[in-house]
């Protein structure tokens, strides 16, 4: 668990809390980004670690999840040392106020829990600044997602 004076970030726990980090998916993804619905939510969300952000007042800021095992090994090229951190997104609200790097963090260490080696992502082209201050590094060519450029970055933990 990671906190700031203006939120606290942790593992979802419950059919309220998945709710929450639904919720601010769907502002990002499906209403600012134009993601269709239909594969913004997917079969991994069932098995995934989800951390969630929020508020003093529970007010959700942002959220992501970790593939790990069998579940990652499709994105990861086969490796289920290596987990997958996907579907991170932050509230326009919370944006700039560290909120993202801390469920970066978060992810990592659920990760380090699970015994993983090294955590991969599929990063928006927009967003590689954001995940190399943080350490990630990319590799392959840029490819298509959801109709948005991407490329795959990963990190040693």
């Amino acid at each position: 668990m990671s906190t700031s004076a203006a939120y606290v970030v942790r593992i979802a726990d419950g059919p309220a809390d998945m709710e929450a980090c639904f919720a601010v998916r769907k502002q990002v993804f499906v209403v600012e980004q134009r993601v269709p619905a239909d594969i913004e939510y997917d079969a991994y969300d069932a098995g995934a670690v989800h951390v969630l952000a929020v508020t003093g007042e529970g007010l959700p800021l942002g959220t992501g999840r970790l593939l790990y095992g069998a579940a990652a090994a499709g994105k990861t090229g086969g490796d289920e040392s290596v987990g997958s951190l996907g579907r991170l997104a932050v509230s326009r609200e919370a944006r700039g106020l560290g909120v993202g790097a801390a469920l970066v963090l978060a992810i990592e260490d659920a990760a380090r829990e699970r015994g993983l080696r090294a955590v991969d992502l599929h990063a928006q082209t927009h967003a590689l600044g954001f995940y190399k201050r943080l350490g990630y590094a990319v590799y392959g060519p840029e490819f298509p997602d959801a109709g948005i450029a991407h490329q795959a970055m990963r990190r040693g933990l």
